[in-house]
């Protein structure tokens, strides 16, 4: 729901067709049609922002996570809530929705107990890290890289959850270049490997080394039983399935069939982990 939100807001401050939007909309994050189309109807300013906020997103299950966002950049500015949101990227909006709704998803399943909250948690904690991770990344060599800004804004991006925070965050809010961020990560063993493949050289980028130890997380989850977890291992699984499909037919209309191989296997006992594992026994 988020990322169609976000879809519809960019595509409505670029002028695109609102039937060519919805026709990109994740299926899974969709509103009644009605809503979806109330969404980029607003006029690109701040009164416009908040009347979008207030006769339509005020209802959808995104609606407090909005609110959060007003409220705290409000506070932050100093100003009225109605004045803050034009001022603020797109970008921006969308890593401060995604935080509140980890942070939210976390609390839930610990309320679950059992089994869901543990292998949850794990989950949800490593999402959480990979966000703050992206976040610091991308933010180099733009305005979220001044020295005042990782302070007052990147910092308020990251995650309240995690294993890196809350002392690996705010090492991440110091940084200001990719030779500091690997310096903290070093300090990180889930992820210093991860970080060896973005800075190594390696034809993987580090958001494929993210997405393999997604999937291999993701795969173990169904090795437990009696938890919900399956069902968020289960969907997340599809969407890697669905990514897979999406680069090996790239691959195929570019002619680069020599690089088709390069996507990340879902239950494949030819994966780097699994075939380690076949080793083993």
């Amino acid at each position: 729901m988020i990322e169609n939100i976000m879809l519809l807001l960019k595509g409505a401050l670029s002028g695109r067709d609102i039937n060519e939007l919805l026709a990109q909309c994740h299926p899974l994050g969709m509103f009644k049609e009605s809503t979806m189309r109330s969404i980029p109807s607003f006029e690109p300013n701040a009164r416009g922002f908040a009347d979008l906020y207030q006769t339509v997103l005020v209802d959808t299950p995104v609606g407090p996570y909005f609110a959060l966002f007003l409220q705290e950049t409000s506070e932050k500015g100093g100003g009225e809530v109605r004045n803050v949101i034009e001022e603020v990227e797109i970008e921006i909006i969308k890593s401060s929705l995604l935080k509140y709704w980890i942070e939210d998803f976390s609390q839930f399943c610990e309320k679950l107990g059992g089994d869901t909250a543990e292998i949850m948690g794990e989950l949800l904690k490593v999402r959480a890290d990979t966000n703050a991770i992206n976040i610091t990344l991308n933010s180099f060599g733009t305005s979220l890289n001044e020295p005042a800004m990782r302070i007052s804004d990147r910092k308020r991006l990251y995650p309240a959850v995690g294993h890196m925070y809350p002392v690996g965050t705010s090492m991440l809010a110091d940084v200001s270049n990719e030779e500091e961020l690997g310096r903290v990560l070093e300090l990180f063993p889930q992820y210093s490997g991860i970080w060896n493949i973005h800075s190594g050289g390696d034809d993987k980028s580090i958001d494929d080394a993210f997405y393999e130890r997604d999937v291999k997380m993701l795969e173990l989850a169904f090795e437990g039983q009696m938890h919900f977890g399956v069902f968020y291992a289960y969907v997340k699984l599809k969407e890697q399935e669905i990514r897979n499909l999406v680069w090996i037919t790239e691959c195929v209309l570019q002619q680069q069939k020599d690089e088709i191989e390069k996507f990340v296997p879902v239950f494949s006992f030819h994966a780097p982990w699994r075939a380690s594992a076949q080793k083993k026994r």
